[in-house]
């Protein structure tokens, strides 16, 4: 497919289904879902798993960082930006556990763009990530031909 508007990255995280990283409609740039696995690997920075795939243990500081670098490779790969997010929706497994740590470092990424915010909990993710975020920007128009 060579649809200008539908954004797959070739630095970000391979996707975990069918689906492409991004994709624009008119000035606005919709993220997929964007967790903190890393490109061309199975390991999942800030997750320990046992022999059978089940988490020992996690590190949502690791993993907040992992997701954010994430979202700014694609925002760039997409002719976007950081300070272009105008929207943001966080999923967390374990609010009580994790929200304070990730207000935090939340807080240290966006100090200057302040975008619209939800935070939500979930029961589980498609992976055994302990956060997820859906991003939308803004990014330029296409020149006209």
């Amino acid at each position: 497919m060579n649809d200008p508007n539908v954004i797959v990255s070739s630095r970000a995280p391979e996707p975990v289904g069918a689906y492409p990283h991004a994709r624009r409609v008119g000035n606005l740039l919709f993220l997929s879902g964007i967790g903190p696995r890393e490109r061309g690997s199975k390991k999942i920075p800030g997750v320990e798993l046992d022999e059978r795939g089940n988490v020992v243990s996690y590190n949502i500081e690791t993993q907040c960082h992992s997701v954010f670098k994430n979202v700014e490779t694609i925002l760039e790969d997409a002719g976007s930006g950081w300070e272009k997010i105008v929207d943001i929706t966080v999923f967390l497994t374990n609010m009580k556990s994790d929200f304070a740590t990730f207000n935090r470092i939340y807080a240290e990424y966006f100090k200057e763009n302040q975008p619209a915010r939800t935070t939500v909990e979930v029961n589980a993710l498609p992976t055994p990530i302990a956060i997820e975020v859906k991003v939308i920007a803004t990014i330029d128009p296409e020149p006209a031909l």
